[in-house]
């Protein structure tokens, strides 16, 4: 095991440049152009879609061989404006899933055609929550200020409605150095996996083609994959995402643990992983010595999409947990990661055309 301190690790300055670089749902453009410099060195092919996907393919030299497919998504949660109050504030709408309790009092970037601004959401008035219970906070009773005197005001520094909201924070690791708090970890894991997965593959023959990269708007619907998977069809479909720590004190269904391997998804509401690819991801995980813990989701994937598609693919996560997902700061385990890595690396390596057969039955 290396001696570098984590943080002086290209691992740990790839995970703090991509988590502080800001991408909602529909707006992945700093997102997507770190990954493209990235990326482009390690493939064969690097297609950006006219929706904004970014994927890299890495050829076989059998032309034959199965085609493997691990994607991540760029966006992150954030707001969009709504509307433009006439004191220059602005109401909203979220992009991706949201507790409003985590939205309150909690700085913001605003991002308009003449420029980033620095904003701040509001507290909930409390006699907006008179009579009807604090359960029933919306995040539309929420207000995002930039210090504007006026809507006119607003507008003559660019901005309008539709313009995007997103979290704004610093990553930083834990005390005890195991851990790092960022935002967005849903999902720059996976981007952060893609690109260290591109890198050391680099001048390595596999047996399948590699089609690696990430989808936009996927916290709105599972939509830019649908397109990647039509243009790529690929044989087999992984998702490299984050899903929900559930393993704080008091946890009914403690699962999700941090420190405890990558996430080995089951089941959840858009998908049943494909039975045999199951098999093949225990089987390599138990050979290859990797960490991991069987998960089942209240949330889906791009996985979700993808595996209804073209004839049918069978699909699956390759996941990590982390703890307060979908707001400003998400706690994660380094050596999830680094279990999580090691499968993905394993599987590209590992899935060749006998596999691909087993996997469809024949």
């Amino acid at each position: 095991m290396s001696s570098t301190p984590f943080e002086q690790t290209s691992t740990f300055q790839l995970i703090k440049e991509l988590t502080e670089l800001q991408g909602v749902s529909g707006n992945e453009r700093q997102v997507r152009q770190f990954m493209k410099e990235q990326m482009e060195q390690y493939v064969d092919e690097l297609d950006i879609s006219p929706l904004g996907n970014i994927f890299g393919v890495k050829k076989a030299n059998d032309s034959q061989a199965p085609k493997l497919m691990m994607a991540a998504h760029m966006d992150e949660v954030g707001f969009m404006v709504k509307r433009i109050t006439k004191e220059g504030q602005f109401s909203v709408i979220p992009l991706g899933g949201w507790n409003p309790y985590v939205v309150s009092a909690q700085r913001y970037t605003l991002q308009t055609k003449k420029g980033d601004y620095v904003c701040v959401s509001s507290s909930i008035p409390p006699h907006l929550l008179r009579g009807r219970g604090a359960q029933n906070a919306q995040v539309s009773d929420i207000l995002f200020d930039a210090g504007f005197s006026s809507k006119e005001q607003a507008e003559e520094y660019g901005v309008r409605v539709g313009d995007t909201i997103v979290p704004e924070t610093k990553t930083v690791l834990t005390a005890n150095k195991e851990n790092v708090i960022a935002k967005a970890w849903d999902n720059r894991y996976g981007c952060v996996l893609v690109l260290e997965l591109l890198k050391e593959l680099q001048n390595e023959q596999l047996p399948n083609t590699l089609i690696a990269g990430a989808s936009v708007q996927e916290e709105v619907g599972l939509r830019g994959i649908k397109g990647a998977v039509h243009t790529y069809e690929p044989d087999v479909f992984i998702a490299l995402d984050c899903s929900p720590a559930n393993d704080l004190e008091g946890a009914k269904d403690r699962q999700g643990v941090l420190g405890d391997g990558f996430l080995l998804r089951i089941q959840d509401p858009g998908m049943i992983t494909h039975p045999r690819l199951l098999e093949f991801f225990e089987t390599v995980a138990e050979e290859e010595g990797v960490k991991y813990q069987p998960f089942f989701s209240k949330g889906g994937t791009d996985a979700g999409a993808a595996h209804t598609m073209n004839e049918g693919i069978p699909s699956a996560v390759i996941g990590v947990p982390g703890r307060y997902i979908h707001g400003h700061q998400t706690l994660f385990n380094i050596s999830d990661y680094e279990q999580a890595k090691h499968m993905a690396l394993a599987v590209a390596r590992r899935l060749d055309k006998t596999t691909l057969n087993t996997l469809q039955g024949h």
